[in-house]
């Protein structure tokens, strides 16, 4: 048992992955704070303004996100008058879109981002950051790019 448990916490992938997950969120959320915003909010603005018209079903499968996650970041971004639900005949698919305000906050929340990106990178060095987006593209979806 003893060897299965070292080649677990000395290999294990996910670990690793849920740690640099963390501490790279982390600077993200911190630099994005001021604006009362965190990076997976800025996430779903950002994928939101690129869709237009936001699809819930389509916004979970750009994401990889489960509907209960998207709802709940969704709320606030609502409350904050940064997305609006647009009306349509079928009530329990609430496309969203993005208003002035969320433009807006998109705008400025550059600066923040770029020091998060910065900061990443610093810790991931360039070659990191490039097999990070090599692994990635194997996720994407066709039509919008993340």
């Amino acid at each position: 048992m003893t060897t299965n448990v070292e080649t677990i916490s000395k290999t294990c992938i996910a670990v690793r992955l849920r740690l640099l997950n963390r501490v790279v969120t982390n600077l993200y959320d911190d630099a994005l704070r001021p604006l009362g915003l965190k990076v997976s909010q800025l996430n779903i603005l950002v994928v939101t303004a690129r869709l237009g018209l936001a699809r819930p079903a389509k916004v979970c499968d750009l994401l990889h996100l489960d509907t209960s996650t998207l709802s709940r970041n969704i709320k606030p971004l609502q409350a904050n008058g940064w997305l609006e639900v647009v009306p349509e005949e079928d009530a329990r698919a609430q496309p969203f879109r993005l208003t002035a305000q969320g433009k807006q906050l998109i705008e400025k929340a550059v600066p923040a981002w770029e020091e998060a990106q910065r900061q990443a990178t610093e810790l991931l060095g360039r070659d990191g950051v490039a097999q990070l987006a090599k692994a990635a593209k194997k996720l994407r979806k066709p039509g919008v790019e993340i």
